[in-house]
């Protein structure tokens, strides 16, 4: 470990080791025996929870239910959508036999599980469930009336990972993914456009993430979509990360898998869909936004816990009377709201020393750590430290004082935050018009976001990312209406802006 952090290598030494050394130091979460697989650990899985539940309140607000579909997929389902399937075809793990069998090796004398009942048709152990789902829809859906069908599913997914990195790739993960039928075409893209407009909201008000909202391109489509929206994050080693997408597929799912209905006029018509996901994958992208030499470093409002209070008791006949401080001024805090819910207060009364109890809270990223002790007690003062100040600072505040401004110190760290993020990733973004600089930008290695006047076609797009494997991350919904300007590689006069960079 390193004299001077708590991590080891920094983010500057080895930015991926760094990024597994912060899961490990908060211990959130490890690789699992099941190849690509993690298991996450209750730190890391309650700031999916509270992901999970403030998502779920928003989805809920905007008139959608939540509801489950069969994690098997026949394979016959994805047969039906050419286009979508192919787009996932290398990365599907496959069932075929329903049924093991106990052999006993004549040589060895161990015995071996072998599969046996090969299933008439494979399944696919979904990726995505836009096929199964549809399916249902075409059940559900007979009349205009039966529309808009709002639905969303909370589930894992597997897509086979061959590079897996704990949060950002693994085999399987967790997601929401929304499904939605129309009757018109306006009506779907409103939804899919509210849809990446909430998520947007969510990474900026939720994980203090800022995020540049944007189209894709053809290349970069969702399989099947006419349209794919979506959200894209810096981290600190300036690579993108696709935080969340929000996707019009147009008639091209319900035409394959039959979603119609009787339209006002009579006449059978097929309905408009949508599909839209966020996965754990948000929480690899907070920590490479968010973290840094010393650990975890959390949003409040996705924080595990919140406040940590430590008491101090450097006297065993003081003890029983700074533990009672602690636990009463955490029961006052519980009382107190932050955005509305209770906030998450924990008193560490564990046995070990105090050192080593401020560096584990530090490492796991908690807001705001307190500690009491018996002159604390005294002169009813805290010792009030941020997660989002040096490790060293401190402050001391009259503890009624505390406890009024406990909220707004937490709102104080999420702008922190926030403003720290957006000043990093608008610092790292250039504009650029000429094909010299874009290819001299690309010859190094930490070389941040650019943003080119664009107008070429798909096949110049994927010859441009592979020369310098970047990929266009998206065309920004506020920049398409700019000065004209000559496209970068075609010269081309174009309007349009597009955001390249390198990304997980």
């Amino acid at each position: 470990m390193s004299d001077k952090t708590a991590i080891s290598p920094t983010r500057a030494e080895d930015f991926p080791e760094w990024y597994q050394q912060v899961i490990r130091a908060a211990d959130m979460a490890e690789n699992s025996e099941t190849r690509g697989c993690m298991v996450i650990k209750p730190w890391g899985y309650g700031i999916w929870e509270l992901i999970q539940q403030q998502l779920d309140r928003r989805f809920k607000a905007t008139g959608h239910q939540n509801a489950y579909f069969p994690l098997l997929i026949p394979l016959s389902y994805l047969e039906k959508e050419a286009e979508h399937a192919e787009g996932f075809a290398t990365e599907c793990a496959v069932v075929t036999h329903h049924r093991l069998e106990a052999v006993k090796d004549e040589v060895t004398g161990k015995t071996k599980m072998i599969p046996s009942g090969k299933l008439t048709e494979p399944y696919v152990i979904r990726p995505t469930s836009e096929t199964i789902i549809g399916a249902a829809f075409a059940r559900w859906v007979q009349s205009y009336r039966d529309l808009p069908l709002l639905i969303n599913q909370w589930a894992n997914v597997m897509r086979w990972e061959m590079r897996p990195r704990l949060f950002l790739r693994t085999a399987e993960f967790l997601w929401q993914e929304g499904h939605t039928a129309h009757e018109t075409k306006a009506e779907a893209i409103e939804e899919t456009r509210m849809i990446h407009g909430l998520y947007e909201e969510f990474l900026r008000d939720h994980l203090a993430i800022p995020v540049i909202p944007g189209e894709k391109t053809e290349n970069e489509r969702f399989p099947g979509a006419d349209m794919t929206l979506t959200v894209e994050a810096m981290v600190q080693d300036r690579k993108a990360i696709q935080a969340g997408t929000s996707h019009y597929l147009g008639q091209n799912f319900s035409k394959a898998q039959d979603i119609s209905f009787t339209g006002r006029d009579g006449a059978v018509e097929h309905a408009h869909t949508t599909s839209w996901g966020v996965s754990t994958r948000m929480i690899g992208t907070l920590i490479m936004a968010h973290s840094d030499d010393d650990g975890l470093v959390l949003p409040p409002r996705v924080a595990t816990q919140q406040i940590v209070i430590l008491p101090v008791t450097p006297k065993e006949d003081s003890k029983a009377a700074v533990l009672e401080a602690c636990q009463a001024l955490a029961a006052t805090l519980r009382n107190q709201l932050f955005h509305g819910d209770p906030l998450r207060v924990v008193v560490d009364t564990r046995d070990l020393n105090g050192g080593v109890k401020k560096w584990e809270w530090i490492k796991k990223g908690v807001p705001i750590r307190i500690e009491i002790g018996p002159r604390d007690i005294e002169t009813r003062k805290v010792c009030l430290q941020r997660r989002d100040q040096p490790v060293s600072a401190k402050e001391f505040l009259d503890k009624e004082d505390f406890i009024q401004r406990a909220s707004d110190v937490l709102l104080e760290i999420h702008d922190s935050l926030l403003k720290k993020a957006t000043d990093f990733r608008d610092a790292n973004i250039t504009e650029c018009t000429r094909l010299e600089d874009f290819h001299a930008h690309w010859a190094k290695e930490d070389g941040g976001w650019l943003i080119t006047p664009w107008a070429a076609s798909p096949d110049q797009e994927d010859e441009l990312s592979k020369q310098h494997k970047i990929t266009i991350r998206c065309l920004p919904l506020d920049k398409q209406n700019e000065p004209e300007a000559p496209c970068i590689l075609t010269g081309t006069p174009t309007r349009s802006r597009a955001i390249w960079g390198r990304s997980y």
